[in-house]
């Protein structure tokens, strides 16, 4: 009889490695599966059962998942983001879709075959709205999850298509079977905003500058933000990420209205990062360059989201406002993380 087991895609990643040891803590009882296309860190390592090096568009691995795991949840963290996406769409299709179809399939299977509910948690972002221009923007104020769903980049069409996916295999699956089964797929997404992290590096998103900027100050190093000062975008810190993921998990689902929940935290420009980071690294050199072309779309990108909804049905709520997320978290963790012994 197989232990039942948490899989966690994408776990070398940013969200992973602050999920693994979350996890841990609190499940101390399942058994920790990670999947990941490079090893995972060896601070990691003794956290899980079992590290896989592999790819989700690898049906062999997939096949292999199903064969020795039960899993009772999958944190779907893998993906191509935005940056990447836009210069290699076809690779950005393919991961994001492509590999969170094998993901939604196997956790198809299991529920099937057990006859019990697999929870599916799946990072989706912003990235999923598309405001036509900056003007739209500033006049559309806190975007509900059910506005402005025409994304404007690879990555985000792969988002929302995927909250898509995922409505069909928790509501519709094989609805024209015979007898339906027992099982489904218990699909549950957030939208993230801009998320930073003092512990690992920011890794190509189109909403890395704030970070980009904090990790170069840290560092001494002279940052060409690629934004203007006005641009304003969402945010919040990783450790937010992480708990709003935990919390949506264990939310009973009969106090589930929806499949796809905002979140937030704060609302800052690109200006707004750089005077807090100012004040504690001084020396601290920005030059900003926008590219009119990423400009454009954190344009499309809503200034800040409505997450009533996530509030109200789970309890949401971010420990980190824009001062503290500084003062309390990013500045102590940055510069010990860059101080020379």
């Amino acid at each position: 009889m197989a232990t039942k087991a948490i899989l966690i895609t994408g776990a070398n990643g940013e969200i992973g490695h602050g999920l693994i040891t979350r996890l841990k803590q609190s499940h101390a009882d399942h058994r920790i599966i990670a999947l990941d296309v490079h090893p995972l860190d060896k601070s990691l390592k003794h956290l899980c059962h079992e590290m896989i090096v592999g790819d989700i568009l690898d049906t062999t691995t997939i096949d292999r998942l199903a064969a020795f795991h039960d899993f009772e949840t999958i944190y779907h963290l893998a993906a191509i983001l935005s940056t990447k996406a836009e210069r290699e769409p076809v690779l950005g299709h393919r991961v994001n879709v492509d590999g969170t179809l094998n993901l939604l399939e196997l956790a198809a299977r299991q529920a099937r075959a057990t006859g019990t509910n697999v929870k599916f948690l799946f990072p989706s972002s912003i990235a999923a709205y598309g405001l036509p221009n900056a003007e739209a923007k500033a006049k559309a104020g806190r975007v509900k999850e059910t506005e402005w769903l025409q994304p404007r980049t690879m990555y985000g069409i792969n988002k929302h298509y995927c909250e898509e996916l995922g409505r069909y295999y928790n509501r519709f699956y094989r609805q024209i079977d015979p007898q339906p089964a027992a099982g489904r797929v218990d699909f549950r997404a957030i939208r993230f905003p801009g998320l930073i992290s003092a512990q690992t590096l920011p890794t190509g998103g189109t909403s890395d500058y704030g970070p980009e900027m904090l990790h170069h100050a840290a560092q001494g190093k002279t940052y060409d933000c690629f934004v203007p000062e006005s641009a304003t975008l969402p945010f919040m810190t990783m450790t937010d990420a992480i708990k709003a993921l935990l919390n949506l998990e264990s939310a009973p689902a009969n106090t589930l209205t929806q499949l796809v929940y905002n979140i937030g935290a704060f609302s800052v420009s690109a200006k707004d990062f750089f005077e807090v980071i100012k004040k504690h690294f001084p020396d601290a050199r920005v030059n900003f360059k926008p590219d009119l072309l990423r400009q454009k779309i954190v344009d499309s990108w809503p200034a800040d989201v409505d997450d009533s909804c996530a509030r109200k049905e789970w309890g949401w709520q971010a420990e980190y406002d824009f001062m503290r997320a500084f003062e309390e978290y990013l500045i102590p963790a940055v510069k010990t993380r860059y101080t020379r012994p």
